[in-house]
């Protein structure tokens, strides 16, 4: 999900996220290592309505869920993974087996 400039908020399909979730694992899909931190703070914000609300969760700063995130993103774009939107983020997630839809 994605709010626009606009005020338009774009949704990926669930089907899209439900085909994602049923392939198996491309073992061949290059995975960038992220820390436990960095996956601890990206399932927080996916949780969450904003990264403040996933900031107060983990008693830390907005200013560090950004520098999380903008790791995480940068790691992904380094292995040819760009994930730039907060739903692409979210499918990478699952493509890499970090969550799963049971747990949303």
């Amino acid at each position: 999900m994605s709010n626009q400039p606009d005020g338009r908020v774009l949704r990926l399909p669930t089907a899209d996220l439900e085909s994602v979730a049923r392939t198996d694992p491309d073992p061949s899909l290059p995975r960038p290592t992220l820390s436990a931190r960095e996956i601890e703070v990206m399932l927080a914000w996916f949780r969450s309505d904003s990264k403040a609300g996933a900031a107060h969760q983990l008693y830390i700063s907005i200013g560090t869920i950004n520098t999380h995130i903008a790791r995480i993103r940068n790691k992904y774009a380094s292995v040819g993974r760009a994930a730039p939107t907060k739903a692409a983020l979210f499918v990478r997630a699952l493509q890499d087996e970090l969550t799963t839809l049971d747990e949303w």
